[in-house]
């Protein structure tokens, strides 16, 4: 089944994506929000998943921060390119609805960057579900995404609920501004 991802970008657009966030760092820009924002909510060592790494710069920041990190993605063009660039740090070519416990169980899941809406269509529930099946008991699993894309605050939320997850928080921001009505940007986290 073809992701979205795949379906909107050509080689060269995913070749330039590879290289989007060394380039926004090389500017003297923050890349480690996400990071950050996880960070504040794991224990020192925590066990953690960026699902749907692309190159690999949260699942990075997180192994530095002092965190297992695990970063899997369907697109073997950016897991190259995160070998290049973050080499000490695990990155795996994996569809996201392929999940299993195969590879462990995690305390946090991290899907920042409009993941979820570059999964295959109608497959949110499936990779919701995946995502469970790997989260350990009492962990968190976050989204951030634009909501105006393919899915809503509450087609996530229904997905999250058939799972046994619980909204825990939901900011406008990876920065924690509240979410409203006008956010463009929602920061779902959830408990399970």
């Amino acid at each position: 089944m073809s992701t979205r991802w795949f379906d909107a970008r050509s080689t060269e657009q995913r070749q330039e994506y590879s290289q989007r966030f060394v380039k926004i760092a090389a500017e003297g820009n923050d890349i480690d929000g996400e990071a950050r924002f996880v960070d504040a909510m794991a224990t020192r060592g925590s066990r953690i998943l960026d699902a749907g790494c692309g190159a690999g710069r949260v699942a990075d920041a997180l192994r530095r921060a002092g965190h297992r990190t695990i970063g899997v993605d369907v697109d073997p063009l950016l897991i190259e390119a995160g070998h290049q660039q973050h080499p000490d740090t695990d990155l795996r070519v994996l569809d996201l609805a392929d999940l299993s416990p195969e590879l462990g169980t995690f305390d946090v899941i991290v899907c920042p960057g409009n993941v979820i809406t570059f999964v295959a269509p109608d497959s949110e529930p499936e990779v919701v579900a995946a995502m469970a099946s790997v989260l350990a008991p009492g962990g968190r699993a976050v989204f951030g995404f634009h909501v105006d894309r393919t899915l809503s605050v509450d087609d996530l939320d229904g997905y999250a609920d058939q799972v046994g997850w619980t909204l825990e928080f939901r900011f406008g921001t990876w920065e924690l501004d509240p979410f409203t009505d006008a956010s463009d940007w929602a920061v779902s986290v959830y408990r399970g």
